[in-house]
């Protein structure tokens, strides 16, 4: 699946488009899908990436030390010799919710997480995840596209580059922010970086009140709009974009914005279709906690995750939390440096209700097992008090906690670990290009297979690393 197959289908679509215009089109994308095709056999069709900005606490939530509890109060570093991102470290903190064992896997989890906990035996946990920077932004980059630098693709980019999509009226990689903003790094997190424009992700606006896509419509002011011209001034900036295209073979961009003008049209019907929520029964809407203030933004967004799954989406990232500022008295993503209590009881409560609906709602419906459920965060945060802050924790690249369930993953199961107070990941230290490599190949992808030439280098999602983890394969 490397680019030479790309850019001769792209010259195959030119010839087509010149030929016969838009049905030529469809028909080279039935040719382009046909040749995505799986280097193995699938677990999995589809994936929902959760993701959590900020730095999820491990140590509060997923990852159980009683040695912290031992210790508490006690110096973390006696010889003074440290010194954490944001400050030096205070003393040993023991996880402020009490952890106990659930399921027939015995699977530990705090009490932060009371439904999800009812899901252990479906969900694989990998304790000794790790990242290269400590810094918010560079970390959701490494997490989402391999890199810490901005302007490579992300994960969710390489997976339609390589598979294409199921949806014929929606696009194939759909993002759902959260509904107060951009996480750190905002859109670049989503970008396709050098691979061809087409697989950037569609951001879906998530708030009930707005469209579903950004200037889908005219705006209300306009008086030009009807089914009449709209047609006719379709047809001819078709025309235009096809002759323009013509003399420009090879131009992402172009041939990116033309699908992006014919998906827009389709988008019209499908996009309100998917995100008006009234056809989902009472029960369901309960279970997301639609209506609740504080739950149901993320709420709605898991359910507009399975709802797009079911149409054929492939890739799908939720975020649970937004970019940090001190707008308000709760924190807006995970980043607990004052308070965890407060912070993490809330988005804790938050994940907790929408991603427990989620795996329920796909398991009842009978498609979690065709489908990759992953969350994330971009690194953890530190064992000890933050300074002399007893509340909050600081920072930790070399700690945190990622789990996964649905297609192929072996529920109940655990990878790596770290150390006896969950400061460093000591037993297989994972990257993400081991999370990324896992997950590509549960999609029937061989990740040092799925390469694009640029710049002199077969550049891919795991850049020259990664292994799939089979301990949690099934």
């Amino acid at each position: 699946m490397s680019n030479s197959l790309h850019s001769s289908v792209l010259s195959r679509r030119s010839v087509l488009q010149l030929a016969g215009g838009g049905i030529a089109a469809t028909a080279l994308d039935t040719i382009l899908n046909a040749e995505e095709s799986p280097h193995h056999a699938p677990g999995a069709t589809r994936v929902i990436q959760i993701f959590c900005p900020g730095g999820m606490s491990h140590v509060d939530t997923f990852d159980y030390k009683p040695e912290l509890s031992k210790r508490a109060g006690q110096s973390f570093d006696p010889d003074g010799k440290l010194q954490f991102f944001a400050s030096k470290p205070g003393n040993c903190q023991p996880g402020f919710w009490k952890f106990r064992q659930h399921g027939q896997s015995g699977r530990w989890m705090s009490s932060l997480f009371p439904r999800l906990a009812t899901h252990v035996d479906d969900m694989a946990f990998i304790y000794s995840m790790h990242s290269k920077s400590a810094l918010h932004g560079p970390g959701c980059f490494m997490m989402n596209t391999g890199f810490t630098l901005p302007g490579f693709p992300s994960m969710g980019s390489w997976v339609t580059y390589g598979l294409g999509s199921e949806a014929e009226n929606l696009p194939a990689f759909v993002v759902l922010p959260d509904p107060d903003g951009l996480p750190p790094g905002g859109i670049i997190n989503w970008g396709a970086g050098f691979l061809p424009a087409v697989h950037q992700a569609t951001t879906f606006n998530t708030k009930p009140d707005q469209q579903p896509i950004a200037d889908l419509f005219p705006p209300s002011a306009f008086t030009g709009d009807n089914q009449a011209a709209d047609t006719a001034g379709l047809g001819f900036l078709d025309r235009l974009n096809r002759q323009h295209l013509a003399d420009r073979n090879g131009n992402s961009d172009l041939d990116a914005r033309i699908k992006a003008y014919e998906l827009a049209a389709r988008l019209q019907l499908s996009a309100p279709e998917v995100t008006d929520l009234s056809s989902e029964r009472d029960t369901v809407q309960q279970m997301y906690a639609i209506q609740d203030k504080a739950l149901g933004p993320f709420g709605r967004q898991c359910l507009l995750a399975r709802r797009l799954i079911e149409r054929g989406v492939r890739f799908v990232q939720i975020y649970c939390g937004a970019e940090n500022t001190q707008a308000k008295e709760i924190r807006p993503n995970w980043d607990s440096h004052e308070d965890i209590v407060r912070d993490h009881g809330h988005w804790g409560q938050v994940l907790d209700t929408g991603a427990s609906a989620l795996l329920t709602d796909l398991k009842q419906r009978g498609l979690l097992d065709e489908t990759l459920v992953m969350c994330t965060t971009e690194f953890g945060r530190q064992p000890a008090a933050q300074g002399n802050r007893s509340a909050g924790r600081d920072h930790n690249a070399g700690a945190f906690t990622a789990w996964l369930a649905g297609g192929g993953i072996k529920g109940g199961t655990g990878y790596g670990a770290t150390d006896e107070l969950g400061f460093k990941a000591v037993d297989q230290p994972t990257y993400s290009y081991d999370l990324h490599a896992t997950a590509l190949h549960l999609l029937g992808i061989d990740h040092t297979r799925l390469t694009y030439y640029h710049n002199g280098i077969e550049r891919r999602l795991t850049d020259v690393h990664g292994h799939v983890i089979r301990e949690l394969l099934s």
